[in-house]
C-alpha cells in the first residue's frame, strides 16, 4: 500500500459526489487515478462523479468486458479502465496502456491493485473501504 496522506469519511452518495467533483477540478492531462477496493465499495460510482466533474455527460458504466472505455467529450478525455479480468499485463501493453498513461487525458483504473507494478510513479491511489454503517465508505488517498 502506498503511503496514505489523508482519509476521507464518506457518509452518503452526496459525499461521494462532492469528493468526485472536487477531485475532477484538480485533475490534468496525464493523471492516473488508481481505485482499489472490494466489490461494491463504489469504484464505478466515484468514477461517474469524477466524469461529471470533467463535464462528461454520458452515463458511466464499468468497462468490465472491454478493459477500457473512452470518454472524449469532457474538459479532458477520460479513460476508464477495469482490469479485474486482465490475467496478463501484456494484454494492457497490447492495447497501448502507456499511450493512455502519458496521453492527453485522465486514466481511472478500477482494480488497480492487480497491475500496481506497471502504474506510473505519480499515480494517485484511492483505497475504498466500507464504513461502519450501511452506505458509508472510507477513502484513503495518497495525494
Amino acid at each position: 500500500m502506498s503511503e496514505i496522506v489523508r482519509t476521507i469519511e464518506i457518509k452518503n452518495e452526496k459525499d461521494t459526489e462532492k469528493f468526485g467533483l472536487s477531485l475532477a477540478k484538480s485533475l490534468k492531462a496525464g493523471d492516473v487515478v488508481a481505485l482499489i477496493g472490494d466489490l461494491g465499495t463504489g469504484k464505478t460510482a466515484l468514477t461517474s462523479y469524477i466524469a461529471k466533474g470533467l463535464d462528461i455527460k454520458r452515463r458511466i458504466s464499468s468497462p468490465t468486458f472491454t478493459i477500457v472505455k473512452e470518454y472524449e467529450e469532457g474538459r479532458l478525455p477520460l479513460y476508464h479502465f477495469d482490469v479485474y479480468r486482465v490475467f496478463d499485463e501484456d494484454e494492457l501493453f497490447n492495447i497501448g496502456i502507456e499511450e493512455y498513461f502519458y496521453g492527453k487525458g485522465v486514466c481511472l483504473i478500477e482494480w488497480a491493485d492487480l497491475i500496481m507494478n506497471i502504474l506510473p510513479e505519480n499515480t494517485k491511489y484511492i483505497y475504498l473501504e466500507y464504513g461502519n454503517k450501511e452506505g458509508e465508505r472510507v477513502y484513503k488517498c495518497t495525494f
